[in-house]
């Protein structure tokens, strides 16, 4: 049985794909039935796919905070940047 993987930097992945391959990974690791190897495997692809998230929670998170309202109450984008 083979692993899925989260598509590498030319398929962009999405948050949340990478997310459910994250729940799935961890589910594996608990039940403990993987031989040592593909633990092993797995656990390093799981911090990958943590890593990715939390750049993609990063980035957010720096367009929020670029976020303005205006006078009418719509939101667009400040020129700073962090």
């Amino acid at each position: 049985m083979s692993a899925k993987k989260v598509p590498a930097a030319g398929g962009e992945t999405t948050f949340e794909d990478a997310i459910r391959r994250l729940e799935e990974i961890v589910e594996r690791l608990e039940h403990g039935e993987v031989p040592l190897e593909q633990a092993m495997q797995l656990y390093e692809e799981g911090l990958t796919v943590s890593r990715l998230c939390a750049e993609k929670l990063k980035k957010a998170e720096i367009v929020l905070k670029r976020l303005t309202k205006d006078a009418e109450g719509n939101f667009a984008l400040t020129d700073e940047q962090e």
